[in-house]
């Protein structure tokens, strides 16, 4: 230790030893003439008292004088001393004597006499030079242990000076109170202090502190100048730029002054006098030394009972600690060794004012600990209880007081036990009101040197509100744990959290957040990785190249890539990036870059949705609105959402029901696929669901809808097709739309390698059934019938296709708009009866049953075969029926049978063609051109076989002829209500309309009923009623004819007029009943042409008769013709002849 550093800032006690030197002095003198009494009297004042009372023990070996001077026996301190130290035991020592009336100035003022007498006393006995020599002899053994102070200069006081610093370690009893017993004294009067009333006169003078010459009126302690001083230092450090500075020689011995005096709270006059009534409620049992008073007095500051005059003094004393931690005892003694071995009091780019600085210390060992390395418990335990302190006072912090003033005075006033510095999070987090950028960066410097993130109890205000959640919810926990606070996250928003421990949690967060390395967890995983990846430094260093808000973003960029894409992270890194990421999602805030790029977004869109988790929301829902800026990182986001559901919190939390009922696998092994959030699609009606877990799924299908790359699985899946077939298509329904064209098209045309991937196919054809389940997800068409919807399907959920169906069953009363954009939905789910959503959620059983083997393009064809079994579900069968109905008005919406008629329709049906709209349907018109055709027997043969299920399917039920329905509809109504009533499905509606043929008023029904007559003849199938009157007589008679064009028709016609044939009275009865409504149809529609006549002939059950008769009828008059011919040519020739 260098003498000229010493001698500026530890030379406060280097005249103590003097008083031992000429307590030998004095025993010659006394031992030779006697005349000690003289030397300190009042009137010689540069003598000294005897050396037996100058230092009580020190020479205690040698018999005491009586002749020595004693204190109490001058008469000036006579009456003070019998009224404040009764106790006369103690009046033998001149220094119990002085302490005694030291310690009492406080409650009563001296009489002047006795207050010059004792700055007299003081003062001689630090002010001979030759009080060297005594230490020496005293502390021998001491000076000998501690090899810095035998090498001191002598006869300059360097050697009691070194002693002074090295007091912690003296442990020669007679040595040690030898140097307490002396420095109590010097510090009751800053005057005493060698070379401090020099180096801070101008100070003194300037902060008004005192006056350096006290004149007569001489009080005997000026340790409130010390103490005015060292609030004038902290002040400095509070104030403007510009303000009186004090001298940094000052500063240094005031700074001095404070560290000797860091391990016994009597050597700080000031706080002593302050907080004595403190010191006796607080910590009576306190033992004074090593610093304990004052750290029992610190835990206590904010405590009801504690007065405000030692609150400031105390306060002051921990703002000397947090300028240098030396002035704490405790501290510098338990981290010294821990300090020199982490080199933390050697960084060379650092003045050494930094290096003592709290806040330096605290960072370069939280580092240590941050990397792994060992730092001693007690060390540790002293940090704790300063980053509390830091925590709890806002104003320790000069910078926040600096800095934050404005929003202080404006927002918070001066609060304790941490109040005030959540109140300045609080508004900064808020985000309501400007806020000075140098008084975020303040709180946020601050946040990190108290690093509460490792121990939430550093911060008390948390601590105190969640401590009834941390009881509950994270119980299973050790306190002070890193994980509580990662516990409290996460039950954020739920029954478990308390609205205090909620506000405080967020307004910590806030500040943990923008700095990666201030969560230990995802700090110790990922440190390597960030190292790796992201060019970081060490735990207290900063980048300009990589900001402490970017890092993160860095982190889990690299979190969700695949192995191709290379340099991913670590797998217990990449499972805190998820947990931070789950995190944030709770509230936009916790979100730097999200909060950064979208403020002004946030104000304009969102200034209402305050709920939790609703910022993000909006945001999602307004993406196509917000800046590029905000766009980009919401998208990011939402991209990542997609692949890992679980990032959004509070939606996993409000489908937990469903998660565990059905979706417990995928979220146990999900390995960001996207694999949970299509589990909850598809369950989205089960009964678990609940409201909030329906809305949020909905939500998030329908940002899916805005970008493609917001389906996880869709792009990974689709991404090549879309660059190759669907390049700068982003949304993704347009996407879809590309791509499932692109099927449809390579399909209708057989081509021979499909364009769109087999891996893309599948995971299209999820998608297509996804948007299938509501409206909204098809924004074309959710945009084309929105007032439809308001108009028509008011109170309908939209939820399961519901929405859909409605618009489908009230099509007639569509806008031309909505009905053409459902006619193409209808068209699409023909070709496609997966993306029928209805039809497979309602059938999805009797699909198993019946068609589980199915082709997925055959699955309603396979359904309608087995629509009348007996196990087929009635809701299945209703739902079916529907569908048939829907297929039965445009061909175009039957693709089995658009297919098989493809020559056929142009060929019979063009002028219908001619007259048709795109998008609208033929009410049927097309298939009943087919029908009449099939009649005539002119199909082609695939054709005919798909015609003969239609008239088979519409014998049974009515209402699959959509041409009857529309020109019967009152005759139905009035002439056949029983029967519609009946709803049995067995063809009686039109047998009634049949049997009221001569009632039907209207042409248009009439005609329809007639041409059922006329198909019924191609096929007795095409008849129901009279098949099942007949089914037994067409197996005994009719067995070994085949079915269609006319030919069982014609056997039973047959067997009716062979008289050796007995039919079933039923049969026979209904047989006959054809033939006269085959007569009245005859007459009522006879033919119009050549090719009618030869159609009626064909298709009619006498057709061999008949072509029997004509033949006969060709024969005769062949004969006739060659008859007549030769008469003719006879007469003629006679003619000729004549």
């Amino acid at each position: 230790m260098a003498a000229c550093r010493r001698v500026h800032s530890i030379l406060l006690s280097v005249s103590l030893c003097i008083c031992v030197y000429l307590v030998q002095a004095g025993k010659t003198q006394n031992g030779g003439n006697g005349n000690v009494d003289n030397i300190v009297s009042p009137q010689n004042q540069g003598a000294l008292p005897a050396a037996a009372n100058a230092v009580p023990g020190a020479v205690a070996a040698q018999p005491r004088r009586s002749t020595g001077w004693k204190l109490a026996e001058e008469e000036a301190c006579r009456e003070d001393l019998l009224r404040l130290c009764p106790n006369k035991h103690s009046w033998s020592n001149n220094l119990a004597v002085l302490e005694c009336l030291q310690d009492h100035k406080e409650d009563t003022e001296l009489a002047p006499d006795c207050n010059h007498l004792l700055w007299n006393y003081k003062l001689n006995l630090t002010t001979d030079p030759k009080f060297e020599s005594v230490a020496l002899e005293v502390c021998k053994s001491t000076i000998t242990e501690l090899k810095e102070c035998a090498q001191e200069e002598k006869g300059k006081g360097y050697l009691v000076s070194c002693l002074v610093d090295h007091r912690s370690n003296i442990s020669e009893h007679h040595c040690s109170q030898y140097i307490t017993k002396m420095t109590s004294i010097i510090f009751s009067d800053y005057r005493l202090i060698c070379g401090f009333m020099d180096k801070c006169r101008e100070d003194i003078n300037t902060l008004h502190c005192g006056s350096i010459n006290t004149g007569d009126k001489d009080v005997h302690s000026q340790g409130e100048v010390i103490a005015c001083l060292e609030k004038g230092l902290v002040t400095e450090a509070e104030e403007q730029a510009g303000r009186v500075a004090i001298k940094d020689e000052c500063k240094k011995a005031i700074m001095r002054v404070a560290e000797l005096s860091s391990d016994d709270f009597h050597l700080d006059r000031h706080l002593y006098f302050a907080c004595r009534d403190d010191r006796e409620r607080f910590c009576e049992n306190t033992a004074a030394g090593e610093g304990r008073v004052y750290k029992c007095l610190f835990n206590h500051k904010f405590e009801d009972g504690m007065s405000e005059k030692c609150r400031d003094s105390l306060s002051t004393r921990q703002k000397l600690i947090v300028q240098d931690y030396k002035v704490s005892y405790s501290l510098a003694k338990a981290c010294r060794a821990d300090l020199r071995k982490n080199r933390c009091t050697q960084d060379t780019n650092m003045p050494r004012a930094r290096e003592a600085k709290l806040s330096y210390l605290l960072l370069c060992l939280e580092s240590v600990l941050h990397r792994g390395r060992a730092v001693s418990g007690d060390c540790q335990g002293e940090m704790l209880d300063y980053r509390r302190m830091l925590m709890e006072d806002y104003s320790l912090s000069p910078e926040v007081v600096l800095h934050c003033r404005a929003e202080i005075d404006a927002h918070c006033g001066l609060h304790h036990k941490a109040r005030t510095l959540h109140c300045l999070m609080r508004v900064v987090r808020a985000d309501k009101t400007p806020v000075d950028s140098l008084c975020h960066k303040a709180l946020q410097s601050l946040v990190q040197e108290a690093d509460p993130g490792t121990d939430y109890r550093i911060d008390r205000a948390l601590n105190e509100a969640c401590e009834s959640v941390i009881q509950t919810a994270c119980k299973h926990i050790r306190n002070g744990d890193p994980m509580v606070l990662s516990c409290l996250m996460e039950h954020l928003y739920t029954e478990k959290m308390v609205e205090d421990c909620e506000v405080r949690l967020l307004e910590l967060q806030y500040f943990i957040s923008r700095d990666w390395k201030l969560d230990p967890l995802l700090y110790r995983k990922c440190q390597n990785d960030a190292a790796r990846i992201c060019h970081t430094h060490g735990w207290n260093e900063t980048s300009e190249s990589m900001p402490l808000g970017a890092v993160f973003s860095c982190l889990y960029r690299h979190a969700y890539r695949t192995e191709e894409q290379g340099r991913r992270l670590s797998r217990d890194c990449r499972t805190e990036v998820q947990r931070i990421l789950h995190q944030r999602a709770l509230d936009v805030k916790l979100d730097p870059e999200l909060q950064r790029r979208c403020m002004t977004d946030l104000g304009k869109w969102c200034s209402e949705r305050t709920e939790a988790g609703q910022e993000l929301v909006c945001l999602q829902d307004h993406l196509d609105d917000v800046s590029p800026d905000c766009k980009d990182v919401v998208g990011n986001l939402t991209e990542l959402e997609s692949e890992d559901i679980q990032i959004d919190a509070l939606l996993i939390r409000a489908c937990e029901p469903v998660i565990q009922s059905h979706c417990h696998d995928v979220a146990d092994n999900q390995i960001e696929t996207g694999e949970l959030m299509e589990c909850l699609v598809l369950n989205k009606h089960q009964k678990e669901m609940n409201e909030k877990c329906t809305v949020g799924v909905t939500h998030f299908q329908l940002i899916q809808m805005k970008d493609f790359r917001f389906s996880y699985k869709f792009k990974m899946a689709c991404k090549e097709d879309v660059l190759k077939l669907c390049p700068n298509i982003k949304r993704k329904v347009d996407v879809v739309i590309c791509l499932s064209s692109t099927v449809r098209n390579d399909t209708l045309q057989d081509v021979r390698e499909q364009r769109v991937s087999v891996r893309c196919r599948r995971q299209l054809k999820v998608e297509e059934l996804e948007m299938s389940e509501d409206i909204r997800l098809e924004p074309e068409l959710f945009d084309s019938c929105k007032n439809d919807i308001r108009r028509l399907c008011q109170n309908v959920p939209y939820g399961n296709a519901q929405v859909i169906e409605c618009l489908k069953e009230n099509k007639k009363q569509l806008s031309q708009r909505c009905h053409q954009k459902v006619f193409k939905l209808q068209e699409t789910e023909m070709t496609d009866p997966e993306l029928d959503f209805q039809l497979m959620r309602i059938c999805k059983q009797m699909i198993r049953r019946f068609c589980a083997e199915a082709d997925a393009k055959n699955m309603l064809q396979c359904l309608i075969q087995n629509k009348n079994g007996e196990l087929m579900d009635p809701k299945c069968k209703q739902m079916i029926t529907k569908r048939q109905i829907t297929q039965n008005t445009d061909y175009r919406l039957n693709p089995v049978l658009r297919k098989a008629c493809k020559a056929d329709i142009p060929k019979f049906c063009q002028n219908i063609l001619n007259k048709a709209k795109d998008d609208n349907e033929l009410e049927g018109q097309v298939i009943s051109c087919l029908k009449l055709k099939y009649a005539d027997q002119r199909l082609s043969t695939d054709c005919e076989e798909q015609i003969r299920v239609v008239l088979q399917e519409s014998a049974l039920d009515y209402r699959l002829d959509p041409q009857l329905q529309v020109q019967c509809t009152e005759e139905i109504t009035q002439l056949c209500a029983e029967e519609v009533a009946a709803q049995e499905q067995t063809g009686q509606v039109e047998e009634c309309l049949k049997s009221n043929l001569l009632k039907i008023k209207h042409d248009g029904c009439k005609k329809e009923v007639l041409n059922i007559l006329k198909e019924s003849k191609a096929d007795i199938f095409v008849d129901p009623v009279l098949h099942t009157a007949c089914a037994l007589d067409i197996k005994h008679q009719c067995a070994s004819i085949p079915p269609g064009k006319g030919r069982q028709m014609s056997c039973l016609m047959e067997a009716l007029q062979d008289k050796r044939v007995r039919l079933q009275p039923e049969c026979k009865k209904r047989l006959q009943d054809r033939i006269d409504m085959w007569s009245y149809a005859a007459k009522a529609a006879p033919a119009e042409g050549f090719s009618d006549l030869a159609g009626e002939v064909l298709s009619s059950p006498a057709k061999n008769y008949l072509l029997s008769m004509l033949g006969m009828s060709v024969t005769l008059l062949f004969l006739m013709g060659l008859l007549c011919g030769r008469i003719t040519k006879r007469v003629t020739q006679q003619l000729k002849d004549r």
